[in-house]
């Protein structure tokens, strides 16, 4: 009976659980915003290159390379954008 009443009271299953989502909980934020991301770009470099050329070569890059291609596309060409029509 008494071992019954101590195992109740051990919370240290508990405390890795809580962990573990937290976890679970920041992978899925991060994982969700870096797909809107990705979108984002992938949407613009359609809309907003001119060529064709350059719209294939850009949505293959960041088609194929997810964020690290989105992230690519951003400092290249959008940063590059903003300066040129200051």
């Amino acid at each position: 009976m008494y071992s019954i009443l101590l195992l109740a009271q051990d919370s240290s299953g508990l405390d890795i659980f809580q962990g573990v989502l937290s976890i679970m909980l920041v992978f899925w934020a991060f994982a969700i915003v870096a797909s809107v991301f990705w979108l984002w770009m992938l949407i613009d470099a359609l809309v907003n290159e001119r060529k064709t050329e350059e719209k294939l070569l850009w949505f293959l890059v960041i088609f194929l390379l997810h964020f690290v291609g989105a992230l690519i596309y951003y400092f290249v060409r959008r940063s590059g954008r903003g300066q040129a029509t200051a």
